[in-house]
């Protein structure tokens, strides 16, 4: 049997686990730093939960993977983290509102493949219910901003608002049954060019030549962002989209409006954002969102009105921008090593070990020059040997794998220096 992993799935050693796990701990402390809890819910849904109406629509449809349990009940794997999130709200009428929450875990798309996107892969989402003000947004652009800050790459904002997008493509002439369809195509601009767009809009949709440059007129001019939307609001006139994107651009600096941008998922109802890292080999976005006012008012199934606004960070495509940089193979702190006191030198790592270092210790019993091979080609910083000549005179001798310097001293001295190195 040939062992090989399922298509568009990932191992990850020791090395790029650290850094993924470095980053969902800068996420999760960030998106505690400003109010919202953990939330957990399963990767199995129903299926008839993901392929609602009121969910990620029939392009997200064709992506999910879909199984039978032996009772013959239908299930997908989640697509996403906001449906289930969505049903989450539904089933606990209790909750109290503004209810802000984050969900890290893994999703599933049966999509293409390219860098930076797989088909098993681990989003990091926030979002808050409850608030219809644009304030939400604010917040949410901080915290990105914090939180690739904090990670050490510059970002570019993108952001539109689907009320825009809505009210060009109408204006227009598009017939109100395609406008969903001809939005999808304008979310392509940047990634396949103005021709390429053009033509699916004309021999895929039948959008006529007239129509379509219309189209791009506005969706691709350029100027600053009060350029912009001086432009296209003389064109569509009053228009919700626009006061917000205004307010939110008041309140926020190195927004940029990108009238093109439309977001895939059906349930956006307002504001959309997606965040790239500048000067990267990585297209793909790193965090993307948006406002999604009435999906769950629909899911309930009340008058109710829940107002939403979430955002999702990649960490698959953000570990992959970091690839490049040198990261940590390993997480021990300090490593071990008998030379002929095994039993005491396990007591001097369960020693370590109460004071919160990560340390670990030879348990093969091999020698000095392999053991220092071993620490070099794992990346441990620190080595530490243990010895009868040492002990008698209370110390141990420490060994800078870095550096080469060794210095002999006692445990507790040990323990402090490597408690702030």
């Amino acid at each position: 049997m040939e062992l090989s992993r399922a298509k568009g799935t990932r191992d990850f050693l020791p090395e790029d686990k650290i850094i993924r796990n470095e980053i969902v701990e800068i996420l999760r402390k960030t998106f505690e730093k400003y109010g919202f809890n953990p939330l957990e819910t399963p990767v199995l849904e129903r299926l008839d939960i993901l392929s609602s109406k009121y969910a990620g629509g029939a392009e997200i449809l064709k992506e999910t993977f879909k199984l039978k349990d032996q009772g013959g009940r239908d299930l997908g794997l989640r697509y996403d983290l906001t449906v289930p999130f969505a049903r989450v709200i539904a089933m606990n009428k209790g909750l109290r509102i503004p209810f802000k929450r984050y969900a890290i875990g893994r999703s599933f798309r049966d999509g293409p493949l390219k860098l930076g996107r797989y088909r098993e892969f681990w989003q990091c989402d926030v979002d808050v219910v409850g608030c219809k003000s644009y304030v939400a947004e604010v917040e949410f652009m901080e915290m990105v901003k914090d939180v690739f800050k904090k990670i050490g790459v510059d970002v570019i904002i993108n952001i539109n608002d689907r009320r825009i997008l809505d009210a060009i493509i109408e204006k227009c002439g598009v017939n109100k049954d395609k406008i969903s369809n001809v939005m999808l195509v304008l979310d392509k601009l940047e990634k396949v060019g103005v021709e390429k767009v053009k033509k699916e809009l004309s021999d895929s949709l039948e959008i006529s030549d007239d129509i379509c440059d219309l189209l791009l007129r506005y969706n691709t001019c350029n100027g600053s962002n009060d350029d912009k939307i001086k432009f296209i609001g003389e064109f569509i006139g009053k228009n919700e989209g626009i006061e917000n994107l205004k307010k939110i651009f008041s309140e926020i600096e190195g927004l940029n409006y990108s009238p093109e941008l439309a977001r895939g998922l059906s349930y956006y109802t307002g504001t959309i954002f997606e965040v790239f890292i500048k000067e990267s080999e990585i297209k793909s976005s790193v965090a993307a969102g948006g406002r999604y006012d009435k999906m769950i008012g629909d899911f309930v199934g009340n008058n109710n009105e829940y107002p939403a606004v979430g955002i999702s960070f990649g960490l698959d495509v953000i570990a992959d921008a970091l690839k490049e940089r040198k990261g940590r193979k390993t997480v021990v702190d300090i490593y071990v090593v008998s030379v002929g006191c095994f039993d005491e030198a396990r007591k001097i790592v369960s020693r370590f070990r109460d004071g919160g270092l990560n340390a670990d210790i030879d348990l093969l019993d091999r020698g000095i020059s392999k053991n220092l091979d071993y620490a070099s080609k794992s990346g441990i910083k620190y080595v530490l040997f243990v010895g009868k000549k040492e002990l008698e005179a209370k110390k141990v001798k420490l060994k800078n794998m870095e550096s080469g310097e060794e210095k002999v001293m006692t445990v507790n001295e040990c323990f402090k220096f490597l408690a702030v190195n």
